[in-house]
């Protein structure tokens, strides 16, 4: 009869480290219309048109939206992304995109995301 192995892993062995979540947030300002947000957070998160105004109306109310949390490189490339989305046809005054940032998303003592 075949022997059955069994192997039995420690609490430390269990671990595995996972890359620190990062934060997109997208900045406020006077030259870009609702539409224009709404319409880019769709486009470049694909977030549902309720979830973009949700963002829309964030960074509206308190200066900056949180708009996706993900792994550095992900967030790096949806930052450049926003600074790449052109100027809003609807504002006069919009010469050019929306600025965001990045930053070490923050999830309490757990150090884990919600979602």
């Amino acid at each position: 009869m075949p022997e059955t192995l069994t192997a039995t892993l420690t609490q430390t062995e269990r671990r595995v480290e996972r890359p620190r979540p990062w934060n997109v947030v997208l900045l406020d300002d006077d030259d870009h219309s609702y539409d224009y947000v709404i319409r880019m957070i769709q486009e470049l998160f694909g977030h549902p048109v309720e979830r973009a105004y949700q963002i829309a109306k964030t960074v509206d109310g308190e200066g900056r939206a949180v708009c996706m949390t993900t792994h550095r490189e992900l967030a790096e490339l949806k930052q450049e992304q926003i600074h790449s989305f052109a100027a809003d046809p609807l504002v006069a005054s919009s010469r050019g995109p929306m600025s965001a940032v990045i930053e070490p998303a923050d999830f309490g003592d757990d150090d884990e995301p919600d979602e």
